[in-house]
């Protein structure tokens, strides 16, 4: 029905579990490790980026932004190919997002998707190229920034 509203609500609980290391008095001393829980799903723990003094081994923000735009591409673009004929038989992009700071401020400025796609034999290499940009328009996340989300796509087909 054009013109409906469908929203969709997603919750998600944080907990700063680095106050079992102290309290956050100075800036340089505590803990940045918190912990992300959705209903009905594993526990994510996480941290501040490692230029922010936090864990370099644990997920932080800027992770996951760019990990929710390459999901949402890929997504999107699976269910573009699946509708349209298209086999996929394989799918890794090893994104890239670009944060800079200026007067003390950090936004993003650019993430770049390089999704690599595998495709049957005998499929249409071009369609398959083109669908990346109707799967950008499709993605949700995509949909939501404030900043270029690029996609440089190369499309394989399957000897």
């Amino acid at each position: 029905m054009a013109g409906t509203v469908r929203a969709h609500q997603y919750d998600c609980r944080l907990v700063w579990t680095g106050a079992a290391r102290g309290p956050a008095k100075t800036y340089a001393a505590y803990s940045r490790e918190y912990e992300v829980a959705f209903p009905g799903k594993p526990t994510l723990t996480g941290s501040a980026d490692r230029t922010f003094r936090g864990d370099p081994a644990l997920y932080n923000p800027e992770d996951m932004l760019v990990a929710a735009l390459a999901s949402c591409h890929c997504l999107s673009y699976l269910a573009l190919t699946s509708r349209s004929g298209i086999e996929v038989v394989a799918y890794e992009d090893l994104a890239t997002g670009t944060m800079e700071e200026r007067l003390g401020k950090g936004r993003f400025t650019l993430v770049v998707l390089r999704p690599k796609v595998t495709i049957a034999a005998g499929g249409d290499v071009e369609k398959a190229r083109a669908l990346h940009e109707q799967a950008h328009e499709d993605c949700f996340i995509a949909s939501s920034v404030n900043f270029p989300v690029r996609n440089e796509p190369s499309i394989l087909l399957l000897a």
